[in-house]
């Protein structure tokens, strides 16, 4: 080995370490600006969504760990035609965000308010429940891309809409439907989530949360 190479080796080997981290994250959903929602189709058929099951995982990370949890629907409906999704819209209950963290007692529960705001003083910086106690999901367009369903739809949080594009398996039968999404991210400052960003804040050093957050969706539904 020469000298020069010698010198050169460590860079190398950060890169190789900055390629191997960055494999496997969940890629971000396509964000765009709100469209007109998909309109129903005439002799499509109703279902309805099973609030008990279906849910939203999310994760999301800061240098120190990760933190990871659910939240689910209060009511939701998916329209099919031909075998096929159609439509559909979903309420989200931001009131049952829950931490699955594994944490016992009084900081697993002292995390799940904050994210509520529902601690003093806290109340905006994440979802702010008592003053928008539900978020919303209206599927604008389905497109086909390498046999999976590439899912369009205006997400609003916090008074926010944003369209948003991710691909997800959909399994129509007579009697159900499930829709189970890849894992995707999504720019929570986009919707006014900013505490603790370093993209919004200065000077945080290492106590900053990363904007990302993963998602995968969750849904299933019964027919009317």
């Amino acid at each position: 080995m020469t000298v020069r190479q010698f010198y050169l080796l460590p860079f190398f080997v950060l890169a190789t370490l900055i390629s191997c981290k960055n494999e496997g994250d969940a890629p971000e959903a396509e964000i765009a600006e709100p469209v007109e929602a998909k309109t129903i189709p005439p002799a499509s058929q109703k279902y309805v969504a099973d609030t008990l099951v279906s849910v939203i995982e999310w994760t999301g990370s800061k240098p120190t760990g990760t933190h990871s949890g659910t939240i689910s629907l209060h009511k939701g409906n998916i329209f099919v035609k031909n075998d096929s999704l159609e439509s559909g819209s979903f309420i989200l209950d931001m009131a049952t965000i829950t931490v699955t963290d594994p944490k016992e007692g009084k900081e697993r529960i002292d995390l799940e308010n904050h994210l509520k705001g529902l601690k003093e003083g806290n109340a905006n910086h994440f979802f702010n429940i008592k003053k928008y106690p539900t978020g919303t999901f209206e599927i604008t367009g389905i497109k086909i891309k390498d046999s999976l369903n590439m899912i369009e739809g205006n997400l609003t949080l916090k008074d926010i809409t944003k369209n948003i594009t991710f691909p997800a398996k959909v399994a129509v039968t007579p009697d159900s439907v499930k829709i189970e999404s890849e894992e995707f991210t999504i720019n929570r400052t986009l919707w006014n989530i900013n505490y603790s960003s370093k993209s919004v804040f200065e000077n945080l050093g290492d106590k900053y949360i990363n904007d990302d957050i993963k998602l995968k969706v969750k849904v299933k539904a019964k027919k009317k």
